[in-house]
């Protein structure tokens, strides 16, 4: 016969509403209690039943998670980091791609919220005024994105920006091309207001260009526009990007770093297989997705979610070098 949850109670030492507190919403029971009450249902091979729980708690034990584009090596840590966090506290995770479409982002969130206790948006490109109707619908968390009102998570964009202009100021650079991202994404938008402020305080001439897809041919596309620019050094809004200029140069017969040098931003994987190496700034992504449940645990627990900024990384590698 199946193991039931006052069996679990009685052998543990609880309460039948402590058991279900420990294994439903974790983290408001201590965590010695609610360690015993996993050992002991394991041990005992108690498995709780999701439709009889959610008729008590009114929750569905499930996570919406929606990103831009699947496609882009930047976000399966993040999804990672959000499965793992969620499987900690027992909920599954419902994944979508938007494809880049605010429209389609609206609608999978309307779709989804009677089917999950609350939703992480990822780098969402809706406007302010929808995400904050939507928030208003069910509990949302964003990662990499900030609108006022609802809780999300972030990085220190600014202090990533100083430690990249740092970097290639100290190797000589003063003339610095910065190629820009989507419009509707808001890290594109923190990036360009962080590399303006930055390079206000030196002595650095920027030059923007773009706006580009945030892929590989987006760096194609506009690298020749950047060796027209006249510039010596080049920040990418991410490494694909970064990658495409990469491509483009060594295409062109323009060494990489002794002619121009080239900074990313993200420090996905691919970063450190190519050559040369790509210097870049390295964002927190795993973390990122955790403390993006975290924060959702904590709007289900009506508990007061706010805003976190985790820190970020510079990466030097070979595609950064003194200055011609």
């Amino acid at each position: 016969m199946a193991v039931t949850i006052r069996e679990v109670a009685r052998v543990a030492g609880v309460s039948a509403a402590t058991v279900t507190r420990a294994l439903s919403t974790p983290e408001v029971v201590r965590p010695a209690t609610r360690q015993r009450v996993r050992e002991v249902a394991a041990s005992l091979g108690y498995h709780p039943n999701r439709a009889a729980r959610g008729l008590i708690t009114g929750r569905t034990g499930n996570f919406g998670l929606l990103v831009p584009d699947l496609a882009n090596p930047f976000f399966p840590s993040i999804v990672k980091g959000v499965q793992g966090r969620a499987h900690e506290a027992d909920h599954a995770v419902f994944l979508a791609d938007t494809d880049e479409d605010p429209a389609a982002e609206a609608g999978l969130v309307r779709k989804l919220a009677k089917q999950v206790d609350g939703i992480v948006l990822c780098s969402p490109r809706m406007a302010e005024p929808e995400l904050r109707a939507l928030a208003g619908e069910v509990p949302t968390v964003l990662v990499y994105r900030r609108v006022p009102g609802v809780p999300s998570v972030t990085a220190e964009f600014l202090d990533g920006m100083r430690q990249a202009v740092s970097h290639l100021t100290a190797l000589g650079h003063r003339r610095i091309a910065y190629v820009a991202g989507p419009r509707t994404s808001w890290a594109n938008r923190e990036r360009v207001r962080s590399l303006r402020a930055v390079t206000r305080r030196s002595e650095v001439e920027l030059t923007e260009m773009g706006n580009v897809i945030p892929q590989f041919p987006g760096g194609v596309s506009v690298a020749d526009r950047v060796l027209a620019a006249g510039v010596t050094a080049v920040i990418a809004y991410n490494d694909l990007v970064a990658l495409g200029l990469l491509h483009r140069f060594a295409a062109r017969g323009v060494a990489v770093p002794d002619d121009i040098s080239v900074l990313g931003f993200d420090d996905i994987p691919l970063a450190e297989m190519v050559h040369p190496a790509l210097t870049t700034v390295a964002l927190p992504k795993e973390e990122a997705g955790q403390a993006g449940v975290d924060l959702l645990l904590h709007l289900l627990d009506r508990r007061t979610a706010v805003r976190r900024e985790l820190p970020t990384q510079l990466m030097v590698r070979g595609s950064t070098g003194p200055a011609r």
